[in-house]
């Protein structure tokens, strides 16, 4: 592995989805020598999107590291995911690549996945350069680009390049700095000749460098001076400028081009060796003593202990488990042993390998600035620490990302069922932000993740990688019953057929408790009524009643009961004829004392763009919500509501069709509350129709 720190250069191409990431980077492999052959993923040879699920849906699904050599830097890829649903992978892959290449499309310029990117790459300060993508196409506007650029991220751009012609004529591009133009073929190949700026350009190319060379010069005071005398401004002192501005997120240079045409990549190829910043560049990185708590800190130096964060695990049912890091500080060597401080667990390195797509290739060490990959690590998992045992540190991990949709998994048959559980442990070691449970009211198992192609692509892998076959089904809502008035009755039973009978006779008084009490039993036996050791029956049965309430057979909850009177016989009283007794009893109460249905509330936080709104807060009203506030974001309203769960099951789909994708929101169970008389009518029909079939 390359050893001077002032060569590499970790980067993650990002950008909405469809806006060409996957082209460009394959293109940039390319050009490099690294692969033999312009990968394309329309027909299904990128060394990137492998996955099936990725080749069917034409969408990268996960985050994918490569290398490549160029103008005697190291440069290590992340190919990202720019799909809603998969966005943790593009955030992960920011954070530990520390520099990115922001795709703009010359067609549609910013789209909603592309503020979300940047607002990530914002949050971990990473230096950026801009890179107007699908000049070839329609309607391509690379200033219209530029100028969306800077309207929808609120940041500058400044063009450090120009295009030759624009659609089926864009042939090439202008280089600011230098003033020379590119010219390229249309075979692909990526190669050019270096020509004179056309004379019909170079009026607009003039101004454009202005443009530049005044916004180099006003980050500099020594800069601004001489410019502002008159004096010339190098283009090795524009070139120093720009890395300064890129590194310190001043402004943000933007270059131009067509990856699938091959068109401008080796210019942005260079841009990335001058302009994004090293791992020395980056400087000291921070975490904590995991013993103390206190912040300590490694320079990005071979000398220092050794420290990773783990960004992704892949998990192959016949290769095992594949776990991917960033390498922070000194170095570690295959066949050797890392700490993991979160998990306090030595794990055993085996052999590292760097990550080239699909492929995998041994070497023997890795150290600052290095992104690998080892094999069948026991306990450490993404978000994860390996450091130097005897010299500790743990970084932050990732924050969790809340679940926004849910649906039950039904396995098809008794095989799937007996794999199911084993086959999601291995996909969720993969997928952290999935989550699987089983709800115990409606004995339903719950996969739920950020949205349903999320969902699909999970029981997609479920079926390739480990055979197990399941459907995604909505949710049963949990919904629970009570009672508003108070009752006393008696729960007798008596069962004589020759020989010894049974007998248990109890009077039990039932009322309802407040929202969210339970249950509560109360014995008032006096006299010995009822002998002491059948109390407990008579209780049990009493909770074995609650079990399936009166109206929808669903539980029965917030009751008070209390055993204040009853009678037994000498010979044929048992517990299990006083179990039965207060069972009979109790349903016959709930059925007298005015039983309504509960449904479960859920509180969510939204946050919606300004313009959406009204919308959104109209769509929560139909939906039976609440409105508890509304509090201002930056360009953004942040709503609280509370909301029946019935009415917001699938609510990622509703939103996303009214913000167009820009909204997010989290929910959490809240209470129980009656549900609406019409509508327990509805419920209680379909419930006993079920039954029925059952």
């Amino acid at each position: 592995m390359a050893k001077d720190l002032e060569k590499i250069r970790n980067i993650a191409i990002v950008a909405h989805s469809d806006a060409g990431k996957t082209s460009l980077a394959e293109a940039m492999l390319f050009d490099a020598g690294a692969t033999d052959r312009l990968g394309k993923v329309e027909d299904g040879t990128s060394v990137f999107d492998f996955e099936p699920e990725e080749i069917k849906r034409k969408i990268t699904i996960d985050a994918v590291p490569h290398n490549y050599e160029w103008g005697k830097h190291t440069v290590n890829i992340i190919d990202t995911p720019g799909f809603a649903n998969f966005l943790t992978d593009t955030r992960n892959a920011i954070r530990v690549s520390g520099s990115a290449v922001v795709i703009l499309s010359a067609v549609s310029g910013v789209k909603v996945q592309t503020e979300k990117i940047w607002a990530y790459a914002d949050e971990y300060e990473v230096p950026r350069i801009a890179f107007v993508n699908k000049m070839d196409r329609e309607r391509a506007n690379f200033l219209r680009a530029v100028d969306d650029m800077e309207k929808t991220l609120k940041v500058k751009g400044v063009a450090i390049q120009l295009p030759i012609g624009a659609e089926d004529g864009f042939k090439g591009v202008i280089d600011l700095i230098t003033m020379k133009a590119y010219m390229f073929g249309d075979d692909g190949s990526g190669k050019f000749d270096a020509v004179d700026v056309p004379e019909e350009l170079m009026q607009e190319a003039e101004g454009l460098r202005v443009k530049l060379v005044e916004a180099v010069a006003e980050t500099d005071d020594i800069l601004l001076e001489k410019y502002l005398e008159g004096g010339e401004i190098s283009k090795e002192e524009i070139y120093k400028g720009l890395r300064e501005v890129v590194i310190t997120n001043k402004f943000v240079p933007v270059l131009c081009g067509s990856a699938i045409k091959n068109i401008g990549v080796q210019q942005l190829m260079d841009a990335v060796n001058l302009y994004l910043s090293s791992p020395l560049d980056k400087g000291i990185v921070k975490g904590k003593d995991p013993k103390t708590g206190e912040e300590i800190e490694r320079k990005p130096s071979l000398d220092e202990p050794f420290s990773a964060l783990v960004f992704k695990t892949i998990s192959d049912p016949y290769t095992g488990k594949l776990t991917i890091f960033r390498v922070y500080s000194g170095s570690i060597n295959s066949d050797s042993g890392a700490y993991n401080p979160g998990k306090e667990f030595k794990e055993r390195i085996g052999q590292i390998f760097v990550m080239e797509g699909k492929k995998q290739r041994p070497v023997k060490s890795a150290s600052a600035g290095d992104v690998v990959a080892v094999a069948k690590l026991k306990e450490t998992s993404t978000g994860d620490t390996l450091c130097d045992e005897a010299n500790p540190i743990e970084f932050e991990p990732y924050p969790i990302v809340p679940q926004a949709l849910s649906f039950a998994i039904k396995p098809r048959t008794k095989t799937d069922e007996d794999k199911v559980h084993t086959a999601l442990a291995r996909i969720l070691d993969e997928d952290p932000v999935l989550q699987f449970s089983r709800d115990t009211q409606t004995n339903e198992f719950l996969l739920s993740g950020v949205g349903q192609v999320h969902l699909e692509v999970t029981v997609e892998k479920l079926k390739r990688k480990y055979g197990v076959d399941v459907e995604l089904q909505t949710p049963k809502v949990p919904y629970k019953e009570t009672i508003r008035s108070s009752v006393k009755v008696q729960g007798k039973y008596k069962k004589q057929s020759g020989g010894r009978g049974q007998y248990g006779d109890t009077w039990l008084e039932i009322e309802p408790l407040p929202r969210g009490k339970g249950f509560e039993f109360v014995d008032k036996i006096v006299g010995g009524v009822i002998p002491r050791q059948y109390i407990p029956a008579v209780e049990k049965g009493i909770k074995g009643a609650m079990q399936e309430g009166v109206l929808s057979g669903n539980p029965v909850v917030d009751v008070k009961v209390s055993l204040y009177d009853g009678s037994h016989h000498s010979v044929d009283s048992s517990e299990l004829a006083f179990k039965i007794a207060g069972s009979m009893g109790f349903k016959k109460g709930v059925a007298m004392a005015n039983p309504v249905l509960l449904e479960p509330i859920v509180s969510m936080e939204i946050n919606v763009p300004d313009e959406n709104m009204g919308d959104v807060i109209g769509d929560l009203n139909s939906k039976r919500g609440k409105v508890q506030g509304v509090e201002p974001k930056a360009n953004s309203q942040n709503i609280k509501a509370l909301v029946p769960m019935a009415e917001v099951l699938t609510y990622s789909n509703d939103l996303r069709s009214i913000t167009g994708g820009r909204g997010m929101f989290t929910m959490e169970f809240s209470h129980y509350e009656e549900v609406p008389m019409h509508l327990s009518q509805k419920i209680i029909a379909a419930a006993k129709e079920g039954a029925k079939e059952d």
